[in-house]
């Protein structure tokens, strides 16, 4: 079984005058990110804004990808 989804609070950003922000040192070592690595940048209305490193990104839409034609095969 995997381990429930919980939220974890990593501190605050400011947004600089060119609108950059700087991820905070823990989060960018857990998650591995380092200088030059791409994130992927959705929003939802003006509530919530959401990183998502590309690399996992791409690797969900294969997964996606491959369950979509799974699913297809079983309708025919």
């Amino acid at each position: 079984m995997s381990k429930p989804l919980h939220p974890k609070l990593y501190g605050t950003v400011t947004v600089g005058e060119r609108g950059q922000i700087v991820i905070p040192m823990k989060l960018r070592k857990q998650f591995r990110l380092n200088a030059n690595d791409k994130l992927v940048v959705f929003a939802r209305d003006r509530g919530m804004i959401s990183l998502v490193p590309a690399e996992e990104f791409s690797r969900f839409l294969a997964d996606i990808s491959v369950v979509r034609r799974e699913l297809e095969a079983g309708r025919k």
